[in-house]
């Protein structure tokens, strides 16, 4: 019946097409790489393999995929190991419909989605000690240039590639391979985690134009 009512709400987006269904987590790894959809939306609590193990399993076979978790749950550990796992986006069940395809669109943008109801939930326990936490943040960052900097910044204001690209005057393949750079010297496993150090060095926001 969930299922159901999910994919009623991705049906009725014009925009949007379900490609696939699957009924237990072990399936829909199996479908997922088979089909190798533009996004994967998992629930956390499904028989044979959980939504997080199988997201952790997707994003080792095709690391392309972008994977969203949908929960009725909100509490920090699924929120936090739902990242851990690789996930680019985290949906609340008994969220508004709009905000399921909000988030669909922004995974399938190459970008990332927390629902507003966890995001600072998120931020509060990647590190209790606010200002520890920005200190070690802005360590990490200053391995970037200044124009991974600026990326990097509008990253972590949602914005897709495409929107970066534009708002900095580059091609798109050129943020795609910035926002690579980023987050291998980051050592961050996705947009997400690279988005919360961000925010934790107080860098994210707008940026400047062209060089």
């Amino acid at each position: 019946m969930i299922r159901a009512g999910v994919r009623s709400i991705l049906d009725a987006d014009a925009d949007v097409e379900v490609v696939a269904e699957a009924s237990d987590g072990r399936e829909g790894v199996d479908v997922a790489l088979s089909h190798r959809p533009d996004v994967v939306l998992l629930d956390i609590r499904m028989p044979g393999m959980n939504g997080l193990d199988a997201a952790a399993e997707i994003k080792r076979a095709a690391p392309g995929i972008g994977v969203a978790v949908l929960t009725t749950f909100g509490e920090e550990e699924y929120v936090a190991r739902a990242l851990s796992e690789g996930a680019d986006g985290f949906l609340i069940k008994t969220g508004d419909p709009r905000e399921l395809l909000l988030g669909v669109r922004a995974v399938a943008d190459g970008g990332a989605y927390l629902s507003p109801k966890v995001t600072r939930r998120v931020l509060n326990r990647m590190d209790h000690d606010r200002s520890m936490g920005r200190l070690r943040a802005r360590e990490k960052l200053s391995q970037l240039t200044e124009r991974e900097r600026e990326v990097l910044a509008l990253l972590a204001a949602g914005m897709s590639n495409g929107e970066i690209a534009r708002r900095l005057f580059l091609v798109e393949g050129t943020v795609k391979g910035h926002v690579s750079t980023i987050l291998t010297r980051l050592g961050a496993r996705n947009r997400v985690e690279a988005a919360i150090l961000a925010h934790e060095a107080g860098v994210a926001g707008s940026a400047g134009g062209p060089e």
